[in-house]
């Protein structure tokens, strides 16, 4: 069975090293060491000044609308996982949606002012897939209107924009350290800001507003994360660059493979360097989506529907949003499967079935 993803694990005996100095410190969580050396090591190499490492991505992004007092109406992407929305939700704002340029699948700028009202405090917008965000445009919009930005990068680990991570963009941007991503502390997940103000905020928010022992710089929540995620991630970062050239080696076989099949692919700027995170396609209907996963299924193949549906069709968000190249999109893309075991003769397998469906 080939599923669309499958975590990395480094050498077991690696993590047992890690092991062995969280047993003889006791030290399980709550700011530990290996935490921290976490952060730091995730700080040299993103080259940003204030990194957070937190629960999860979704705990990160709530963190973000939380640290920048959002209120009212956040302007974002229909097109992504569902945390981005819920998070908006759950902090008490208002998801106003703007469709997605139909080239990138990341959300339009032309169409961000249109929807820009009083009621507008932020933009938060999905590096969909890896591929960056038009921050340069997103920025610039967000600066007349004077509102913040967060940008989700769940997906964008080890992608850059113009010569630099994405992570430099926006007031905040989030991570997401999930199994299923291409880096990942089992569990886990990051702020990142350059603002030195917002980092002690954070700082504070995510250990319940802790200032000593005995006082608080306000609300805060219980987003650390432990030493034995931490751990995972100081293994796995060590093979970062070996996993971002395996995925890009799949992909190209993908790419020769595939070369014949009629399908849409998201267009990646000259000037970005592409994670490859997942390999996306988008099929010229839904049913024909739904017959090439029969005929993958039926070789023990199991692609995935991301992102689907279309977020404005959740029931939670404000009625009457249609979001035509969003729903469309949707109701057509499938990523395949990519990671860093599957294998180059696994990938002209699913690609074989795929070809051959293509035909009936």
């Amino acid at each position: 069975m080939i599923n669309v993803t499958k975590p990395f694990l480094p050498p077991q005996e690696e993590y047992d090293h890690y092991l062995q100095g969280i047993w003889s410190r006791k030290w399980l969580t709550n700011n530990g060491p290996l935490v921290n050396e976490l952060e730091l090591t995730l700080k040299n190499y993103f080259g940003v000044p204030h990194l957070f490492y937190v629960t999860n991505g979704t705990i990160a992004l709530q963190l973000a609308i939380k640290a920048l007092d959002l209120q009212g109406e956040v302007i974002t992407t229909p097109f992504s996982f569902v945390a981005t929305t819920s998070s908006i939700v759950w902090e008490g704002c208002t998801p106003v949606f703007v469709d997605i340029d139909p080239a990138t699948y990341n959300i339009d700028p032309a169409l961000i002012e249109a929807a820009i009202t009083p009621q507008t405090t932020a933009i938060l917008a999905t590096h969909v897939f890896g591929n960056p965000c038009a921050a340069k445009e997103i920025g610039s919009i967000a600066a007349k209107h004077k509102l913040r930005v967060i940008y989700d990068a769940a997906h964008a680990f080890g992608t850059q924009y113009q010569g630099r991570s994405v992570l430099h963009q926006g007031d905040i941007s989030t991570l997401s350290f999930h199994s299923t991503k291409l880096f990942h502390t089992i569990e886990g997940g990051a702020l990142i800001t350059h603002d030195a103000g917002l980092a002690n905020k954070i700082a504070h928010m995510r250990n319940f507003g802790f200032h000593g022992p005995e006082t608080f710089q306000g609300v805060g929540i219980n987003g650390k994360n432990s030493e034995f995620h931490a751990a995972m991630g100081l293994c796995n970062l060590k093979y970062v660059q070996q996993i971002l050239d395996r995925r890009h080696e799949l992909t190209e076989v993908y790419h020769r493979m595939l070369k014949s099949l009629q399908v849409g692919k998201p267009f990646l700027h000259p000037n970005a360097g592409f994670n490859y995170a997942y390999y996306p396609v988008v099929f010229e209907s839904e049913a024909v989506l739904l017959r090439m996963i029969d005929a993958m299924h039926g070789v023990y193949v199991y692609p995935r529907r991301y992102f689907y549906p279309s977020l404005e069709k959740l029931s939670y968000v404000r009625p009457g949003q249609e979001m035509q190249v969003s729903s469309d999109i949707a109701s057509r893309v499938l990523c395949l499967p990519l990671y860093h075991e599957l294998s180059v003769e696994e990938v002209k397998m699913i690609c074989r079935a795929i070809l051959r469906a293509e035909r009936y």
